[in-house]
């Protein structure tokens, strides 16, 4: 009698260190399979896309005056800020950024950014009349009813004008938004004998971004 008790003990402990083994491989496997889908979410969730970038230098302005333009995409699930715009190891301070992100504006993401003309100081001027074309009838509304200037790519009948205004800050973009900034180079970052030379810009959104290579074009 004694025997066959020790017998169902020694049974009912291997039964349960079998039971305590089983329950660990499967909870062990549960934080795997989480810790890998988790994983997976965070590294599929934050990118950007950069389009359209262009650079121009007045070739005949002693000063270096330059500009660039892009279009940002946020193509992730996350918000996204660009921050940070640099080009041979200077960095575009906020206050030389003017974007366009209003729904009007971004019809023209897809387009050729254009350079139009500056007043002499460098700042852009508004350009609203390509040759061959009339002056775009729509106007800025919203966030951009006060545009610091307006770049038309193609007149009136095509695409609607873009209403820059000036940047304050990083740009932040909801999943899905994109924006057009036009950024002023510190001038002396590019020079008259850059004209036709090919160079690289950064836009980033925090350690989102990388260096685009560019033409620089003379307006």
């Amino acid at each position: 009698m004694l025997r066959q008790l020790k017998k169902k003990r020694g049974m009912a402990t291997v039964i349960t260190t079998m039971i305590i083994l089983v329950a660990s491989v499967v909870l062990g496997s549960g934080v795997v399979i989480y810790g890998t889908s988790l994983f997976q979410t965070g590294a599929q969730s934050e990118t950007i896309s950069t389009q359209g970038v262009k650079l121009w230098v007045n070739a005949t302005a002693s000063k270096g005056i330059s500009w660039g333009a892009a279009a940002v995409r946020n193509t992730g699930d996350k918000i996204e800020s660009v921050d940070s715009i640099n080009m041979r190891g200077i960095t575009v301070p906020y206050a030389n950024w003017y974007y366009a992100n209003s729904t009007n504006s971004l019809a023209n993401i897809q387009d050729i950014f254009v350079y139009g003309t500056n007043d002499g100081t460098g700042m852009l001027k508004t350009y609203s009349s390509p040759p061959g074309g009339n002056p775009s009838t729509d106007q800025c509304a919203g966030n951009t009813a006060s545009p610091a200037f307006v770049i038309d790519v193609d007149g009136a009948g095509g695409r609607p004008k873009m209403c820059m205004i000036q940047a304050s800050g990083p740009i932040s973009l909801k999943p899905g938004d994109s924006v057009v900034i036009y950024f002023h180079l510190p001038n002396g970052v590019l020079n008259t004998v850059d004209a036709g030379a090919t160079s690289s810009v950064s836009l980033y959104a925090g350690k989102l971004g990388a260096p685009t290579s560019v033409t620089i074009a003379n307006p």
